[in-house]
């Protein structure tokens, strides 16, 4: 007997109208008392002497033949009389699961079906070693949970997971960063002989705050393991000298060429000049004074330089210093909570998306993963004035991979984020999503999605994701695990914020 072969067996394949077939089969379920022994959405297998045909349980149903005729069982009902009373109903009641057939294991690889199961075969749940290299696991990936129906730690390889960008999708309330948090953890986790990353997290509402307080020990791992440096939006700052004009038109509406021209101009004699570097009122006074500029465009530029100032982002140093703040295990946090205004969301995200490609493509700054909370406001598919960042995220969404700068984009109206970047996305990580514009544009942008796993999206419960894309081998549902550190003073409720507040009352 196989190793597969000694896992329980569940059931028996059965012919029905045209099954079994290649990539379908049917079989009655064995019954266990008390226990439910399959269960939608559960991996099974049948042993075949090629090899093992893996498939996975879509549908159950239940089904007794004295139940089948309404006329019959009304009947009975008029009498007054339960139809079990009288005929052994319980005898004839059965369950029949429907498998879809994901593909053939054979000699440790997968290979496409291509032959059907035979009728009266044993169906059993799959050994763990080889759903485990079936899904393309790794026992040294980050631990993000268990896989849902099984006891198999779900642990992607790091280089499926994030290579190829990843989309984290649901609606709000569903766990988006929870699951973060959680992946987060095992990032700063990771050891030297492993591998680390570095990690920029875009934070907009402040949500991952609380990691700056966080311990190795909270992590059980070594103290020179990580490092985690908190910004806040407030002491974000941008080196005007490292602006371009063609940067600074970017971040204003309708620039025209020429007066991009007349900028550049006056940008390149200030930097041969001033080496110390300079501020935009310094731009602002060269502008005011150049009088070879026509009287509208001094007026347009001195009215967008202005605008400009007055948000506080600009300065004569960058703070920080991207070229030496991204660095292997290191998690930078930038907190923009403390900004209502969307533009200068929209500044910090255009600059710090541009610098972190800019630099990775020279070499300057190690690999590193871009975390972008709330992404359909910096990349939306429509136009939109305020999308300043945009064109640079569909920029390293293209191109980033190849010099591993990678980006996770979390966003909770899929249908509102921008196609381009989406479907650059290779692997995405959706939670429950109910809203069907956004459900319809998920179907589409994810590839080996199918209209069950569609439908099972609706039905997830808070913590659970489906994971899709070339992070596993076929789309899987997962149990995020419990974060290891928990922050402190966490309001979970509406009614725990009220409690909150009357004692501070």
């Amino acid at each position: 007997m196989t190793k597969e072969m000694s896992y329980s067996r569940i059931g028996t394949v059965i012919c029905e109208q045209d099954t079994p077939s290649v990539m379908l089969f049917s079989f009655v379920v064995e019954t266990e008392e008390s226990l439910i022994s399959a269960r939608r959405g559960e991996f099974v297998s049948v042993a075949a002497e090629e090899g093992v045909v893996i498939a996975r349980i879509s549908d159950l149903i239940r089904t007794n033949r004295y139940y089948q005729h309404a006329e019959a069982v009304r009947e009975y009902q008029s009498r007054g009389e339960p139809l079990r009373s009288i005929f052994p109903t319980d005898r004839w009641q059965y369950t029949i699961a429907h498998a879809q057939v994901l593909g053939f294991w054979v000699d440790d690889k997968a290979l496409r079906p291509y032959f059907a199961v035979s009728p009266g075969a044993s169906v059993h749940r799959v050994d763990d070693d080889i759903l485990s290299a079936f899904l393309h696991l790794d026992n040294q990936g980050p631990k993000l949970g268990i896989l849902a129906h099984h006891e198999l730690e779900f642990t992607p390889s790091i280089d499926r997971l994030l290579s190829k960008h990843l989309a984290i999708l649901a609606m709000s309330g569903a766990g988006k960063s929870y699951f973060v948090s959680v992946l987060l953890e095992e990032l700063l986790a990771r050891t030297k002989e492993n591998g680390r990353m570095a990690v920029v997290v875009v934070d907009v509402h402040g949500e991952y705050s609380y990691l700056k307080d966080i311990a190795p020990m909270d992590l059980g791992v070594d103290s020179d393991t990580f490092e985690i440096e908190y910004i806040r939006g407030s002491h974000f700052q941008v080196a005007v000298r490292s602006l371009s004009a063609e940067a600074i038109g970017s971040l204003v509406a309708d620039m025209s060429s020429i007066q991009v021209r007349d900028l550049k101009r006056i940008i390149s004699k200030m930097s041969a000049q001033m080496k110390h570097g300079f501020t935009l009122n310094d731009i602002i006074d060269y502008v005011r004074m150049d009088e070879t500029i026509s009287k509208n465009t001094r007026e347009a530029l001195v009215g967008w330089l202005i605008n400009l100032e007055e948000t506080g982002l600009f300065g004569k140093e960058s703070i920080p210093d991207i070229s030496k703040t991204i660095q292997p295990g290191k998690l930078t946090l930038i907190d923009l909570s403390d900004f209502i205004s969307l533009r200068k969301k929209q500044i910090v995200v255009s600059h710090l998306v541009n610098e972190l490609l800019f630099l990775r493509r020279r070499g300057e700054i190690p690999p590193f993963l871009l975390i972008l909370e709330e992404a359909h406001q910096f990349c939306p598919e429509s136009r939109h004035e305020l999308a300043l960042p945009k064109t640079r995220i569909e920029t390293m969404a293209r191109e980033g991979r190849k010099f591993h700068a990678l980006l996770c984009l979390i966003s909770q109206r899929p249908v509102k984020l921008s196609t381009t970047v989406l479907s650059q996305c290779s692997n995405q990580a959706i939670l429950r999503t109910t809203n069907p514009y956004d459900l319809d544009h998920i179907g589409r942008s994810s590839e080996g999605i199918d209209k069950a796993a569609l439908d099972a999206i609706t039905t997830l419960e808070v913590g659970e994701a489906l994971f899709v894309g070339e992070v596993v081998s076929v789309p899987a549902f997962v149990k995020i695990r419990k974060r290891k550190y928990e922050p402190k003073d966490t309001v979970q409720s509406l009614l725990d914020a009220l409690r909150k507040a009357d004692k501070k009352a």
